[in-house]
């Protein structure tokens, strides 16, 4: 079976996602895609042979030539979107966030297990679950390769923030990857979390950068989450795991070295992209496959993204409380 995907966003994100289902993942078909900007609508469409571009994201998911949604638009929109395709009775992978907020989220959640479906409808775009540095290291977690683990290190560094980037967004935008990537490595939740921040680096415009998050899991393990928007160096992320009886730890993964002026270097990255390209692939046909087989997701649930939101929120009340510790509180629903 082959599965039309509608993509809504013709940004970064979403034109880079088209470009992948349509050259790399078996059993998907671009059929439209949308954007607010119907010109940058057409330009990813027209790379597409049979694709066909709107201004609508709401036409697209209700159009017959759609049979699976994903959505890549701004994190506005989320909600409403999301909460379009499951009324539809559609699939839908939705980048992260599910919703900007956590009562949104607790919504598009609540829509999804009050629908018709025969299973859930929504899947969630936390790509690392699908990197295989990342997959390495669950599985050398889970056969005891270092013992019980300790601390974890994570380092999540970019060139240069958005426009508008925010204390907040930092949070919102990039260190809720490290909420949902540390518990499924660990398979522990996070209970409690503080945010600091040293003085600000003189690249931040009007905002903090660097940040520094602390989490604690149930499993008594400490992370520290390092997130810094502006390294100005390059696209960077990292994770550590200390155990007992070893560490592990993700290697960059350059495919080049360069030996000049008697000096070695690789470079990085300029942003996500080539970094997580296999694992947005990846996570693509797992997602594609499942939907064409008519079987569970693998990916992140809409649960999984309503406590991604969770600790978000209190880390962002830590961050207005001078850092003191803050418990994290996940709705029942």
């Amino acid at each position: 079976m082959t599965v039309r995907v509608g993509v809504i966003g013709a940004g970064i994100m979403g034109a880079d996602h088209a470009n992948t289902l349509h050259h790399m993942v078996s059993g998907a078909e671009v059929s439209i895609v949308a954007d607010i900007d119907p010109s940058r609508a057409q330009d990813v469409a027209g790379k597409i042979r049979g694709s066909s571009a709107t201004g609508n994201a709401l036409e697209l998911i209700a159009d017959d030539a759609v049979d699976a949604v994903l959505i890549a638009s701004h994190d506005s929109t989320h909600r409403e979107l999301v909460l379009a395709a499951v009324r539809a009775g559609k699939p839908v992978l939705c980048e992260k966030p599910l919703a900007p907020t956590l009562a949104e989220c607790v919504e598009v959640v609540a829509a999804e297990t009050g629908a018709t479906a025969s299973m859930p409808l929504i899947s969630l775009g936390f790509m690392r679950r699908f990197d295989p540095g990342y997959l390495e290291m669950k599985q050398a977690l889970a056969r005891g390769a270092i013992g019980p683990p300790l601390l974890t290190h994570c380092i999540s560094r970019g060139v240069s923030s958005a426009p508008g980037a925010t204390n907040e967004s930092s949070v919102t935008g990039s260190a809720i990857h490290e909420f949902d990537v540390l518990p499924w490595l660990l398979d522990s939740p996070i209970t409690e979390v503080s945010w600091h921040a040293p003085r600000p680096s003189g690249a931040a415009d009007g905002f903090q950068d660097p940040q520094l998050i602390l989490l604690r899991t149930a499993d008594g393990v400490l992370s520290t989450v390092e997130v810094f928007l502006n390294a100005r160096y390059g696209y960077d992320v990292r994770c550590e795991v200390v155990g007992e009886t070893g560490t592990l730890a993700l290697t960059e993964p350059a495919k080049m070295i360069t030996d000049s002026g008697r000096a070695r270097s690789v470079g990085y990255a300029a942003d996500w992209r080539p970094r997580f390209a296999d694992a947005y692939r990846i996570e693509l046909q797992a997602w594609i496959d499942a939907v064409g087989a008519g079987i569970r997701s693998p990916l992140a649930s809409a649960h999984d993204g309503l406590v991604a939101n969770a600790v978000a929120e209190a880390v962002i009340a830590s961050m207005h409380r001078s850092g003191t510790v803050v418990a994290v509180e996940v709705p029942t629903i």
